[in-house]
């Protein structure tokens, strides 16, 4: 498996220092959070960069872009019900459409999107089939293109099984899992088991760990993680594995240069070695 943390721990550094960092502590790739061309709440955000000048700087520090995470969500409902169809229903389609083009430009092989909630009162098959409808107009944008959509768990699609139907509504092999072990805790699923029912769709995994609900340093809360990394090395995952230090949200977190510094070293340790559980 390979290393990477996620960009939302430095909202305020420039992709140039997030670089020269993620080299020194030993990562090898980067998740690049992005909200899209025009946004300013991210120093970093890849939009505002030219691909090739980001290309340049992830190249100078031998790191990959190994997935463009988005907000993209297709749970919006249509209202009203009939003459809501005449409505745009289509903008954060277009947004994750907009996403993939830059993956593209970036040589970025993913882009991370959500299914979210089911609407009170509406029927599963009717959701899916609406949340499943724009996931599918997401993935025929990613064909010949090199990028694939993959869905992070969460929501109404916080554990596997939920989030492998969702997925079942593409045809194909362009859309995959981004998957959060905690959040599949919190459903009441162990990871293990998502590993076995997500199979070859497992491609990003999310590490996060916290102490009496505050985020901590990775393998100092109570998430598990050296568990689930160990887990993961069993199951012969070759995958990407992302640490991921909510900064941006959560300003009285951690120091995030703690968190996320150390990280890279002790979760490839648990990849080679025993797990204590």
């Amino acid at each position: 498996m390979r290393f990477a943390f996620s960009t939302v721990a430095f909202p305020t550094w420039t992709l140039g220092r997030i670089a020269a960092q993620a080299k020194d502590w030993g990562y090898e790739g980067i998740e690049l959070r992005t909200f899209g061309h025009g946004s300013t709440g991210l120093a970093c955000d890849p939009a505002l960069t030219a691909p090739a000048k980001v290309r340049g700087l992830l190249a100078s520090a031998g790191l990959r872009a190994c997935c463009l995470a988005t907000s993209a969500r297709f749970d919006e409902p249509v209202t009203p019900p009939v003459i809501g169809h005449v409505f745009d229903q289509e903008r954060e389609v277009r947004a994750a459409k907009s996403a993939v083009d830059l993956a593209v430009e970036l040589e970025c092989p993913f882009v991370r999107v959500f299914g979210f909630e089911i609407i009170s009162g509406e029927s599963r098959a009717s959701a899916l089939a609406r949340i499943g409808g724009r996931l599918s107009k997401v993935a025929d944008h990613c064909r010949n293109s090199g990028v694939r959509v993959l869905v992070e768990n969460g929501g109404s699609f916080g554990r596997s099984s939920d989030l492998s139907e969702l997925l079942d509504r593409v045809e194909g092999p362009l859309v995959g899992a981004s998957f959060c072990p905690g959040v599949a805790r919190q459903a009441g699923e162990g990871f293990a088991d998502a590993i076995n029912v997500l199979g070859d769709r497992l491609q990003v995994v999310k590490l996060r760990d916290f102490s009496g609900g505050e985020p901590c340093a990775i393998g100092g809360g109570d998430q598990h993680c050296e568990e689930d990394v160990g887990a993961l090395a069993r199951s012969g995952y070759s995958g990407w594995v992302v640490v991921e230090h909510d900064r941006m949200w959560l300003k009285g977190a951690a120091d995030a240069e703690k968190v996320v510094g150390g990280a890279a070293a002790r979760v490839y340790g648990w990849s080679r070695g025993p797990v204590r559980v």
